[in-house]
């Protein structure tokens, strides 16, 4: 009986050993030898890039990989896919708003087995590229702008609502730093209302928009409108680069600013001006009618695609997963925000504007497909700020119309 024992339990283990072996070797099953990748980071991440190359490469051994890397910027790397995909890179970091464009040219393969990756990701930055059910690019990363702010004169509290800030500012005398009449800022002024993107229409540039309630927008614009104007003293027009300047204290020069809305691009140098006075937060509601009304503002994201020409499809599909998943968004994670669930959700986010944005995160619209609007949506934020405009007199309806109009119309 015991000698009957043994043997089976023998047996088991080999069974269990050939499976182990079967379910290690299964994701290298078909990947091509001697497969020679090129790969286009942006210049940020080359150095990062080469470690998780180097890591792919042991991964695979066997297969005797190669892989060059070369620094190209998003919209770069996706103008020259669509320019000349045969000799484009294989594998390659494009943003959010190229994805479509990229497969209506049929220069990008759609993920294979895409399953894990779709539960592991942030739900908005999968929605981000995928095109007809297909989802076409592994997220890399998310970026956008929330609130930043010196907590020696805006508390906590006062962050949650716009009008708190406003308030915290006059109190102490200092500015208010939105860039209103840029499209890729004022389109807060219309998302808030409700108003979306949809993609584009069949010619690859006509934006299209949801079924918005046209007075509801417009009761959101006025309500910006009427709460800058009523702290005109406080509320500045600039460039976010105004924001860090502004935070700036010298021996002779008192700061100037204690609040704006600014990138996680200017991290570095909005800490820099306050270190452990500067604080961050998901941008704050503002009163509709005697309604908060949480700002909705708009979120890009960065994804890694396929070229639809290479020759070494497989070896491709299988990088820019590696590229993607959850151990390589880490080795990032010092300077760009994760798509990965589990590295959102824990420890892993020191960073407080990464913190701050991702509780915006769900209030956004995706950059994803969007047409000629950036002009259009920075003249309406230029006029809704204007000192030349009366709030409570101006046709905001209008002003709405004619911008969508001319979305339209370009």
């Amino acid at each position: 009986m015991l000698k009957k024992s043994v043997s089976l339990f023998v047996s088991l283990l080999m069974i269990v050993g050939v499976f182990s072996l079967t379910a290690a070797t299964a994701s290298a099953k078909g990947i091509e030898k001697k497969a020679k990748l090129k790969l286009y980071v942006p210049d940020a991440e080359v150095s990062y890039a080469k470690k998780i190359a180097k890591s792919f490469i042991k991964k695979y051994k066997k297969k005797k990989i190669k892989i060059k890397i070369k620094a190209q910027s998003e919209p770069d790397a996706g103008t020259m896919l669509l320019a000349d995909g045969e000799n484009a890179a294989d594998v390659a970091a494009v943003s959010s708003d190229q994805i479509l464009n990229l497969v209506r040219a049929k220069v990008i393969s759609p993920v294979k087995k895409p399953s894990a990756i779709k539960k592991s990701e942030l739900k908005n930055s999968v929605s981000a590229f995928t095109v007809k059910k297909k989802l076409y690019a592994s997220p890399r990363s998310c970026q956008s702008y929330c609130l930043v702010y010196d907590k020696s004169v805006v508390s906590e509290e006062n962050s949650k609502t716009l009008e708190g800030v406003l308030e915290a500012c006059k109190e102490q005398e200092k500015k208010f730093i939105m860039d209103a009449g840029n499209g890729y800022y004022s389109c807060i002024f219309l998302f808030t209302g409700g108003l979306r993107l949809t993609g584009l229409e069949k010619d690859g540039y006509t934006q299209k928009f949801n079924k918005y309630d046209a007075d509801t927008v417009a009761e959101t614009m006025k309500a910006f409108s009427i709460l800058f104007h009523k702290y005109k003293s406080v509320f500045d027009n600039k460039s976010v680069s105004w924001i860090s300047s502004g935070f700036t204290q010298t021996s002779n020069r008192k700061s100037t600013c204690a609040a704006g809305i600014d990138g996680i691009w200017d991290y570095a140098a909005c800490k820099a001006a306050l270190g452990e006075k500067f604080g961050a937060a998901k941008l704050p509601t503002i009163n509709v009618n005697g309604k908060d009304r949480q700002m909705v503002n708009m979120f890009n994201y960065t994804g890694y695609v396929v070229n639809k020409y290479t020759k070494y499809p497989k070896a491709s599909q299988a990088l820019m997963k590696y590229l993607g998943k959850k151990s390589s968004q880490k080795k990032r994670i010092s300077y760009i925000m994760p798509t990965n669930k589990a590295l959102l959700n824990s420890k892993h986010l020191k960073n407080p504007m990464m913190k701050a944005l991702y509780q915006q995160e769900k209030y956004s619209v995706a950059q994803a497909s969007t047409g000629t609007i950036w002009d259009p949506f920075g003249n309406l934020g230029s006029k809704l700020v204007s000192k030349k405009t009366n709030p409570e007199t101006y046709d905001f309806k209008k002003l709405l119309k004619n911008t969508i109009n001319t979305v339209l119309d370009r």
